[in-house]
């Protein structure tokens, strides 16, 4: 095990993330604990966003945060990697000098980190892609036309790129693996599937509190990012249907998270006349608070609409519902009935009609106690069994045993 031999260098691991900071990047920092609790040294670069200091020591874990922009459009997004990548070039080669590693480890997106990369494999480093997201998918989904061809175009050879200097990939479901092997050429053998979660105890200890529920007696929950694929506009409307349509006047809906499309998201709900139905908090940071609206809510969605890019994510925020016990309404997308399986009920995206039908799935779940507690005994059963961290981080240690060579003896 390195660095935990007498005499022996502990492998140095530098882990570059340019469009979310960490330890807020749940997936980063739980791979990067894990790295760490069996002796790797452990850097890591990522955007300074909500966070006061410009570096910090975490759990034996070196942070350099960096003041990256965040910019919206596919210019603002050209900008924002244009000025990122060389930035993150730059903490690159003063880490290099100042701690060294012998892997790099980078998070997508962007898939611009592979430049990156090729320099330092000169030097005789690895290089890790670690694909969170499949950029050309999520081009198709937002743009169309001219828009749609150049950004395909951009983000096709950048992903093959990457997959061509990754020395070893690690995906986060079989879907986008299917991918890296089938349209990357990556060999099956260098390929990896290591999921989004959380470890079993994470949201230890929550208790119901009602005074979440705003008075109303159930609670509709949602956490996580509001972006353009995300569906909170489906989210808005369906909450619209199940107020003005279903006449429901009994039921909150909270919304905690951000993101690029949040400011029209809010105006949205508005216009819809549910400023006093739906609560939108931001980001929330503790742990501890985001636990008890889980354990208070009553349902949990994932509205993501049925789009090239949603049918292969596999959902953070599902698992984490999962992982409380919590019933989740979906749409039919692929990934997310791979996660879920029997713990959600999946409604068809059906165009205009798709709000109206979620709106409705909420309703079946909130009118039967019994459906929800099976769920959510399903739901939790899956999650303690398959998809919680501690099964996770064996399949990451794999992957760094097949990237350096070191015998079984890594995986705990």
């Amino acid at each position: 095990m390195p660095g935990r031999e007498t005499g022996v260098r502990p492998h140095k691991v530098l882990f570059l993330v340019e469009n979310a900071p960490v330890p807020g990047d749940r997936r980063v920092w739980n791979e990067a604990l894990t790295l760490a609790q069996v002796g790797f040294q452990v850097s890591i670069v990522c955007p300074k966003w909500g966070y006061p200091g410009f570096y910090e020591e975490r759990q034996g874990i070196r942070i350099y945060r960096v003041p990256l922009p965040s910019l919206g459009g596919i210019a603002g997004h050209l900008v924002e990697y244009l000025i990122a990548t060389p930035i993150l070039f730059l903490y690159t080669w003063l880490i290099f000098l100042r701690d060294g590693f012998d892997v790099i480890h980078a998070a997508n997106p962007p898939d611009f980190l592979f430049t990156i990369g090729r320099v330092f494999k000169l030097l005789g480093k690895k290089f890790v892609f670690d694909q969170h997201d499949v950029v050309p998918e999520a081009c198709a989904s937002r743009w169309s036309g001219i828009r749609f061809r150049l950004t395909h175009a951009i983000a096709s050879w950048t992903e093959q790129a990457s997959y061509r200097t990754a020395d070893i990939v690690i995906a986060p479901n079989e879907s986008v693996r299917r991918l890296a092997v089938e349209r990357g050429g990556v060999d099956p053998a260098r390929a990896f599937v290591v999921r989004n979660a959380i470890g079993r105890g994470h949201f230890r200890d929550a208790q119901p509190r009602a005074e979440l529920r705003r008075g109303r007696r159930h609670l509709v929950f949602y956490a996580g990012v509001i972006g353009p694929d995300d569906g909170l506009d489906q989210l808005m409307l369906a909450a619209r249907h199940i107020v003005a349509e279903r006449g429901r006047q009994d039921i909150h809906f909270a919304v905690l998270g951000d993101g690029d499309c949040a400011p029209e998201i809010k105006q949205l709900s508005q216009r819809l006349g549910l400023g006093d139905v739906v609560e939108f908090t931001g980001w929330v940071k503790d742990d501890r608070l985001i636990a008890d609206y889980l354990a208070t809510a009553d349902v949990c969605v994932v509205p993501d609409p049925k789009t090239p890019v949603n049918d292969l994510c596999s959902m953070n925020k599902m698992v984490e519902y999962m992982a409380m016990g919590k019933p989740v309404v979906a749409f039919d997308l692929k990934e997310a009935q791979e996660t879920a399986r029997g713990a959600a009920i999946y409604v068809e995206s059906d165009g205009a009609a798709g709000p109206n039908a979620f709106g409705d799935g909420i309703l079946e779940l909130l009118s039967s106690p019994g459906t929800r507690e099976a769920l959510g005994r399903i739901g939790r059963q899956r999650f303690n069994e398959v998809l919680a961290w501690e099964h996770q981080q064996a399949t990451l240690l794999r992957a760094y045993e097949a990237l350096l060579g070191y015998p079984s003896v890594l995986v705990a």
